[in-house]
């Protein structure tokens, strides 16, 4: 008797290297504001059919269905953020303060063809942000993932950025690329020709050589964007640029659900550490690790209206755990998990002082001094009040002229004085009164 094809049981190294991705994903999402929440390995097929869209390759081909005996329809779930957003809407979380962050781990499933670093059962940690439709929280998700992604020692990443629209401008670019397709149409491959018909941003997901070159002179959306767009799109580079991400514009990236609008990401190893991965010199080492994406993920605005007759803006991301632990293999990654208690709170007030923040955030960890924050909120006593509550040695305040200062105003909470301290020298200042 074997394991199912597609699946296989982790222990050893395995287990301790996935143990410790987790850990440390736990650990950094928590830190920036990220709440756990777990969501059931099965849940209704219409959930998926619903809002993944029936033309994309995992409604056509990869679900796993059970028909129970009652004769309901069941799946093994496929991915995370339709579960996380039915449970957001059926537990009443709108009446939350928003947004409503929430961090998740699990298996996963897929009926996909088994090959190195893919599975039909496979492990993902997850970081959603329902309730905001703000750039920054675009951002937000592409920084936390690239960190948790540098602190399990993968340092050397890029992220592949596009953006898709909204329903103001992406109706004219979809007409353009279903235009520019149908006189493409008989190149297409045979899955390519039949989504055509059905959804054409498809075509752009298609993995085949013929239609990879057709889309490389296809319309690309970055034309079309409408203003809310283009300003979005432009804030979040900026902010991307300010926490020093890198990335790359990439505009033909779609994703493969329906539920994506605007932002959609996919982050991979560079072509430098992606070569070293496959040139170590051991017969065992020696398999070729695909360019597979790390981790992806995207907003989608619109998947709330699907389920239910709320509009919840969103916007997630996953880890690929698996994909991780292969790459830790290779590097024969020292298992290292640092967690220390909660010691300041960061106070900030405006958007160039939420970017100022992330690299000072960054540095505070780094020295492994935990900073407790709300970055995606802006008023200033409720930030107060919240550190208040959690009765901290100390609260950082950073608005738009402490930003331009370079400066940040340290108050001690016991006895309320303050002082004005560099952002170059806070760490070690604070570093000395705790």
């Amino acid at each position: 008797m074997h394991t199912p094809k597609g699946t296989r049981d982790i222990l050893g190294i395995d287990y301790l290297y996935q143990k410790d991705a987790y850990l440390k994903a736990e650990n950094i999402a928590s830190f920036y504001g990220f709440s756990p929440i777990q969501t059931p390995l099965i849940e209704k097929e219409q959930l998926f059919t619903a809002t993944l869209g029936e033309t994309s390759d995992i409604v056509e081909k990869q679900m796993y269905t059970i028909k129970t005996r009652g004769g309901d329809r069941l799946v093994l779930r496929p991915e995370g953020t339709a579960s996380v957003m039915r449970a957001y809407l059926e537990h009443g979380m709108h009446t939350l303060p928003q947004p409503v962050m929430f961090q998740y781990k699990g298996s996963f499933f897929r009926h996909e063809n088994p090959q190195h670093g893919r599975f039909r059962e496979f492990n993902s940690f997850g970081l959603e942000i329902l309730g905001e439709n703000d750039s920054f929280a675009d951002a937000l998700t592409i920084v936390v993932s690239s960190l948790i992604l540098k602190e399990l020692g993968i340092e050397n990443i890029i992220a592949r950025i596009n953006t898709l629209g909204d329903k103001e401008c992406a109706p004219s670019y979809k007409k353009d690329l279903t235009f520019y397709l149908r006189k493409k149409a008989n190149y297409l491959c045979k899955d390519c020709k039949r989504r055509l018909k059905l959804n054409p941003l498809r075509v752009l997901d298609c993995k085949e050589e013929k239609c990879g070159e057709i889309k490389q002179n296809a319309p690309q959306m970055i034309n079309y964007m409408c203003e809310a767009c283009k300003e979005h799109f432009k804030n979040l580079l900026e902010t991307l640029d300010s926490a020093k991400v890198p990335y790359l514009i990439d505009h033909y990236l779609v994703r493969g659900l329906d539920y994506y609008s605007k932002t959609v990401f996919e982050i991979f190893l560079n072509d430098e550490e992606n070569e070293q991965n496959n040139n170590e010199e051991s017969a065992e080492k020696k398999a070729v690790m695909p360019n597979f994406a790390i981790a992806s993920g995207g907003r989608y605005d619109y998947l709330s209206s699907i389920l239910s007759n709320k509009d919840v803006p969103g916007v997630g991301g996953a880890i690929g755990i698996d994909r991780v632990v292969d790459i830790l293999k290779n590097k024969e990654a020292k298992l290292k998990f640092p967690n220390k208690p909660p010691k300041i709170f960061l106070v900030q007030l405006g958007m160039m002082a939420k970017r100022k923040s992330l690299n000072l955030i960054e540095d505070f960890r780094k020295a492994n001094i935990q900073v407790a924050q709300y970055l995606i909120k802006d008023n200033m006593k409720s930030q107060l009040r919240t550190a208040s509550k959690m009765r901290v040695a100390f609260s950082l305040i950073l608005g738009q002229k402490e930003a331009l200062d370079e400066t940040v105003i340290v108050r001690d909470m016991n006895s309320g004085s303050q002082e004005i301290v560099s952002i170059s020298e806070v760490v070690n200042y604070i570093k000395k009164r705790i």
